[in-house]
């Protein structure tokens, strides 16, 4: 995404945007969440180009920020959509400054929360998860026996 052109000629996108301490000048979008965001988020625009060019823009359009103030992989789209995201240091490019560019991996999407309430606390969701997981293993386990 960081070398698409622009409608002007013969100039660039912005670089790199800043997200909290990272400089954000790539970004990847995985299979999973690729997956999650056709099942959670939109059905119409489904490509990885798609995802990664509207994940682009809500970075320049300062759209993005941290779910908690002190956790650096869950974020917030608007208020609304929670994504979790991890960040590489991409080799051999720096800023002007000399500072290291960032790659922004998108895991998942964990979906909206004005669709999901759960998602409006998410320690208490995964806590949740984790147990509702735990008692279907265990139901499972006394089938087998």
């Amino acid at each position: 995404m960081k070398d698409k052109m622009t409608e002007r000629w013969s100039t660039y996108e912005t670089f790199h945007i800043a997200l909290g301490d990272k400089k954000v000048a790539d970004i990847v979008i995985t299979n999973h969440a690729r997956s999650r965001w056709v099942d959670r988020v939109e059905s119409e625009k489904t490509g990885f180009e798609d995802i990664a060019d509207f994940m682009w823009q809500t970075l320049k359009q300062r759209r993005v920020e941290p779910y908690y103030r002190n956790e650096q992989d869950v974020y917030l789209i608007d208020d609304d959509l929670v994504f979790v995201a991890e960040f590489t240091v991409i080799e051999n490019e720096t800023d002007l400054a000399g500072g290291p560019l960032h790659k922004m991996i998108v895991v998942t999407f964990l979906g909206r929360m004005s669709e999901t309430i759960e998602l409006r606390d998410l320690k208490s969701y995964y806590s949740w998860l984790r147990h509702s997981r735990r008692m279907t293993l265990i139901k499972n386990s006394r089938k087998r026996k």
